[in-house]
């Protein structure tokens, strides 16, 4: 009996992590904090980030930054914004660390990628330039068959 309780108890779980990872996909502008996803999942902190971590691979903290990187990309190659202006666009309340998450992910600072990423997507449809320009994750780098 406990085996088909802990496995409820799972496939809860699961179901609570793909709402706070489609609302970290959704809010990811907004001020969100583990303590605050957690909360609203009515889960512990700590449980939430495990969970998260084995169900997605990174923390929730990681993914929430991936999410801003990859929108603040996007807005540096319209190159209508400054690095700042779109700092705080995606939600970031710090430059710095901004720069340098953006920094780790993309392997360019953001104001090179300004300059430089304007002309990376001409004449590319946005869904493949999404795709092209995608950050790549700490864990991706080293996966097996990854250039």
């Amino acid at each position: 009996m406990t085996s088909r309780s802990d496995e409820g108890q799972h496939l809860r779980d699961l179901a609570r992590l793909r709402r706070v990872r489609d609302r970290i996909d959704r809010e990811y502008a907004q001020p969100l904090n583990v303590e605050t996803l957690a909360r609203d999942a009515h889960m512990s902190a700590g449980h939430l980030s495990r969970e998260f971590r084995r169900a997605y691979g990174e923390s929730p903290y990681s993914y929430l930054m991936t999410r801003r990187i990859e929108r603040a990309m996007a807005l540096l190659r319209r190159g209508d914004l400054s690095v700042t202006d779109v700092c705080f666009e995606v939600g970031c309340s710090s430059l710095g660390t901004f720069s340098t998450r953006f920094t780790e992910l993309v392997g360019v600072p953001p104001s090179v990628y300004r300059q430089e990423g304007a002309n990376a997507t001409v004449g590319m449809a946005p869904c493949v330039a999404k795709q092209v320009t995608r950050p790549i994750r700490n864990r991706e780098a080293s996966a097996p068959g990854r250039p």
